[in-house]
């Protein structure tokens, strides 16, 4: 199946590693350009590197507010367009209710949180028709994950935020969407399962909750959102998709 991407540009926020960096390989492989932004300068530059000459490293903070509109201008600089943004940001800090701090909401809030609205609504406003903006989010959006209060409280602001915004653009034939990953075998994930006293056995547990029965994998997400932000993907707008297994079995 064409997904229709050659040639086209996208920014892919948080692609250092992870589900950004996955996102970002599937376009490339299917023939998009893609502007790679995250933080870690180093990271950055090795993941452009790994993907070759249609994508490019611009190591930025998604809580500067002058982010966005520089994102968009290198997409325009180095390849020529810019069709689509995928939003994808790192997690929060982990901790209950008890144990985070203002700080580290405060932090979470300008980056998680207001970072991608200021980038998704700077998009908005240079998308054309045809444009699509994506978020990645968490299966927190319908149900709280143990542990990671701040996420869980942020994330379904931004579903939210999202389904707003696709109305909003609709008219303009801007697409929006939602991508809800749960347990993909990223090293955040990993990371989490960490904490745990026996990480071995807290994986063997969530994968038997999975019809799956197993974790997923960057290379199945990343799959997903390329046909998601892509041209085939053309009458799916405002929708949450969980990627996860079955685990909410459709609902």
């Amino acid at each position: 199946m064409d997904l229709g991407l050659k040639d086209r540009v996208y920014v892919v926020t948080g692609a250092s590693r992870g589900l950004g960096f996955a996102a970002a390989k599937e376009l490339v492989a299917d023939g998009a350009k893609v502007v790679l932004t995250a933080r870690d300068e180093k990271a950055l530059a090795d993941a452009a590197g790994e993907l070759g000459p249609n994508a490019v490293a611009f190591a930025a903070d998604n809580a500067d507010p002058a982010t966005a509109e520089r994102l968009i201008a290198q997409a325009r600089a180095r390849f020529g367009g810019f069709d689509g943004i995928l939003i994808s940001v790192g997690g929060p800090a982990a901790g209950g209710t008890a144990d985070n701090t203002d700080e580290q909401w405060r932090d979470a809030f300008e980056s998680v949180f207001l970072g991608a609205v200021r980038l998704a609504r700077t998009a908005a406003a240079e998308l054309g028709e045809g444009g699509v903006i994506g978020l990645v989010l968490s299966a927190s959006v319908h149900e709280p994950i143990p542990g990671l209060t701040i996420s869980n409280g942020l994330r379904p602001g931004l579903a939210g935020f999202a389904k707003t915004l696709a109305g909003e653009v609709g008219p303009r034939g801007i697409r929006v969407i939602g991508l809800l990953p749960a347990r993909i075998d990223t090293d955040r994930v990993r990371y989490l399962d960490s904490l745990a006293s026996d990480p071995d056995a807290v994986r063997e547990a969530h994968s038997a909750r999975i019809p799956l029965r197993r974790y997923g994998t960057p290379e199945e997400f990343g799959r997903t959102t390329a046909f998601m932000l892509s041209p085939a993907a053309s009458y799916l707008t405002g929708i949450m998709l969980p990627v996860d297994g079955g685990s909410r079995l459709g609902f």
